[in-house]
């Protein structure tokens, strides 16, 4: 390995947490913004070529300030945090570029670089959990993402953006507390931060009382940000009144980041350690899984806000994660994690599609979409390849999650059949909500008042659209690179089960 690819896994963070002070001192409109762009823009090219040498092989390990782990903070870089890195580093440089328009029309330009700021640090937060192996560190960028992540989603235009703010700053603070709490714990016992370390030295106290209170701090705190069932109520509100690029940035990816954290920290430290915890772990968790595909989806189907509508529905799409996780087999495990890339896809693309309506439809309720496919017929083309993908029709990237799960729930004897059964009841309570959308837009008539003739959105945001549309058709029909990743990632975690 070259000194330069070398050096790429802490350039991952390095680039946005610098471009961040840098942008704040950009006036003149327009600049912050094609700053956050360039700096999302190199970091997702970082992103893509750490993948490539994760797919030839190479894993990176980077001791930052030369000091070896455990004694030192590690960086370190494998297939589930490279695809991990392609949906955070991916979702920033789609939502800046299909943003411009919006943004500039939510905030003014004497916040614009404020703004553009916060995006960076939360881009970098967000990238340095995924490549920290340190339990603490992880904890540092988890507070840098989150408290830029409040300052995203209180700019939005609506003032209830404010109370969903708050909601969700009191659910984070929570669920990092019960993060950094159960990590004290830990390190009382074991004497190290170094989640390898920790791995190696946390069998010989497993039985102790502080592990097991340790076990149950992280995983409720993590399963807290990450908007697990029932610990999801901070969710829809923040999705609904952020201002629609940051929804597209967010739903991509921050909640995905959460689950990978716990996936890591679960599987390296404690599964296989931990007397039962597999057995816990999975019994514990399907249950809430499948809850979470029936009600969430259940809630979609009667919400008549499509922002609320679809952040019910990534409740439910983070059920599918979660159920698969919790088979805690070789398939299960890779359709869930295949499935953070899948969804990130979609649901992009479908809060793209709603930032393009939201250009020229006043409000966002299913009734303000009558007739909307006539004036904006390229958005809600958009809008109903993206929902296809949802469901899971075959072509496009959701199918292959999904059918990924169903073989590995088949696998599993008579429960899997049960499981089969709340999938397939899941995937078409997910054609109902979306063709309610698509029943308004299609085949209802526009009220009064509104438009006449064609009123698309503005070029680049409907270009981006189309782009994160068609990746959703190519990853369908060519997923190759996302199942690659994933079933690495699947058997890396499976090798700490006993």
């Amino acid at each position: 390995m070259s000194v330069e690819a070398y050096h790429l896994a802490v350039l991952q963070v390095v680039v946005p947490l610098l471009s961040a002070p840098f942008v704040v001192l950009l006036r003149p409109r327009g600049l912050a913004w094609a700053a956050a762009s360039a700096a999302s823009a190199m970091a997702f090219a970082i992103a893509v070529s750490l993948t490539a040498g994760v797919l030839s092989g190479d894993e990176y390990r980077y001791a930052v300030g030369g000091w070896a782990a455990p004694y030192g903070i590690e960086i370190r870089v494998d297939a589930l945090t490279s695809l991990l890195l392609l949906v955070v580093t991916g979702a920033s440089l789609v939502a800046l570029l299909a943003g411009r328009r919006s943004l500039d029309v939510d905030i003014d330009d004497a916040r614009q670089p404020l703004f553009y700021g916060a995006w960076m640090l939360a881009l970098a937060g967000l990238a340095g959990i995924v490549v920290s192996a340190d339990a603490f560190n992880i904890f540092v960028f988890m507070e840098v993402s989150s408290l830029a992540s409040y300052i995203l989603i209180a700019a939005g235009p609506n003032r209830r953006a404010l109370p969903a703010t708050f909601k969700y700053l009191v659910m984070g603070t929570i669920g990092a507390t019960f993060y950094l709490i159960g990590v004290g714990l830990i390190y009382m016992m074991t004497g190290t931060l170094n989640l390898a370390d920790m791995a190696q030295r946390v069998h010989e106290v497993a039985d102790q009382r502080p592990v097991l209170a340790a076990a149950g701090f992280i995983i409720v705190g993590l399963a807290l940000k990450a908007a697990v069932f029932p610990l999801h109520a901070w969710l829809p509100n923040a999705y609904t009144y952020a201002p629609h690029a940051v929804t597209v940035f967010l739903a991509a990816c921050a909640t995905k980041v959460q689950i990978y954290v716990l996936l890591r920290f679960d599987f390296l430290v404690f599964q296989g350690n931990l007397p039962g915890h597999e057995f816990q772990f999975s019994h514990f968790l399907m249950p809430l899984a499948l809850l979470a595909i029936l009600l969430a989806s259940g809630v979609a189907m009667m919400e008549r806000n499509l922002k609320r509508l679809l952040a019910y529905s990534s409740v439910a799409q983070i059920g599918y994660i979660m159920l698969g996780v919790s088979l805690l087999s070789a398939t299960g495990l890779s359709a869930g994690i295949i499935h953070i890339f899948n969804h990130a896809l979609a649901k992009g693309a479908l809060f793209l599609a709603v930032a393009c309506l939201g250009m020229h439809i006043q409000g966002l309720r299913l009734g303000d979409l009558a007739g909307a496919a006539k004036r904006m017929p390229w958005t809600m083309a958009a809008f109903v390849i993206a929902g296809l993908s949802l469901i899971g029709i075959p072509g496009t990237a959701g199918f292959v999650s999904k059918w990924l799960l169903i073989s590995a729930a088949l696998a599993e004897g008579s429960l899997g059949i049960a499981v089969v059964a709340v999938v397939l009841i899941g995937s078409l309570m997910a054609v109902v909500y979306v063709w309610r959308v698509v029943e308004a837009a299609y085949f209802q008539s526009p009220q009064a008042g509104s438009p006449e003739g064609r009123h698309e959105a503005p070029p680049m945001l409907l270009v981006v659209t189309w782009a994160a549309v068609l990746g959703n058709v190519y990853f369908g029909l060519a997923p190759g690179l996302p199942i690659k990743l994933s079933q690495a990632a699947a058997a890396s975690l499976l090798q700490h089960l006993p």
